[in-house]
């Protein structure tokens, strides 16, 4: 069974719903409001956004007018890729904070090691100044967890060298037939949670044929198969979804993929041609 109010913890003790709720290429105004709305109304109690998508404002006016106590709301959210400087760094989560009205975040995450467009460029040292930053979020409270995302084995090995705290969370690429083994096994081996982002490859993944029969054999929806894949493999996914109907149906885990299953989903390469990976 999976419920919405399952949770993982954190090394620092923080506990985070099993199941998130993404928002990338979600646009702001009434779309991302009624997407993150609709998704509190259904249980989820987990919403991730970033500075990035532009839709923190929305996603945050969702959040306040839900009548959800904040307490029961895990809210991520992350620093833009672009900003590597210590300085740069703070202003951008004041600018956050600002953009979503709330007075903490629950997980505050380096988007990714490098700015979009020098993706795979090494900014180790710049980094690690960033990192400082976080830390100093932290130590505020103002960010309850914090962590990084799309970091590979030498960008991960490059922060917990060069940290007084280390990250929580590393948040990258995952999908059936897209797992990044090494890099996932690294962060689980030094003490993270890995979070999986665009858990059905943007939609991609939708159009496979053997993904497609083994769900109807346990009589679930690709994407419900999708995201239980990766709760099996203790990876807490991040659907998003639009339509209400979707973000209802993506809930519906109470069942387990068999063995035997799971096995020829772990077999399975290039399951969703046209998806972009971050390297």
């Amino acid at each position: 069974m999976t419920a919405l109010t399952d949770t993982f913890t954190l090394r620092n003790g923080v506990r985070i719903p099993k199941v998130g709720f993404g928002t990338w290429q979600v646009p702001d105004g009434d779309v991302a409001y009624n997407a993150v709305a609709n998704a509190l109304k259904a249980g989820y109690r987990h919403i991730d956004t970033a500075w990035q998508y532009q839709n923190e404002k929305s996603v945050g006016k969702a959040i306040r007018d839900s009548g959800i106590p904040r307490d029961q709301i895990f809210v991520t959210t992350k620093l833009p890729a672009k900003s590597k400087s210590y300085d740069e760094s703070l202003k951008f989560f004041e600018e956050t904070m600002q953009n979503l009205g709330l007075d903490y975040v629950d997980l505050y995450l380096i988007h990714a090691p490098w700015p979009w467009e020098e993706m795979g460029a090494d900014y180790s040292k710049e980094n690690v100044e960033v990192w400082r930053a976080m830390e100093k979020i932290y130590k505020s409270g103002r960010a309850k967890a914090i962590g990084i995302s799309n970091f590979n084995v030498q960008d991960q090995k490059n922060i917990l060298e060069n940290c007084e705290i280390e990250p929580m969370v590393n948040q990258l690429q995952y999908y059936i037939g897209y797992t990044e083994p090494q890099n996932v096994q690294f962060a689980k081996e030094s003490g993270m949670l890995v979070e999986a982002f665009s858990p059905l490859a943007t939609g991609y993944l939708l159009k496979n044929d053997t993904v497609a029969d083994i769900a109807k054999q346990n009589n679930v929806t690709i994407a419900q198969l999708a995201i239980k894949y990766c709760i099996q493999h203790d990876i807490l996914p991040l659907p998003k979804a639009v339509n209400p109907a979707h973000i209802n149906e993506n809930k519906e885990l109470d069942f387990v993929i068999p063995d035997e299953d799971m096995e020829t989903l772990d077999s399975l390469v290039d399951t969703a041609p046209g998806e972009d990976h971050n390297e």
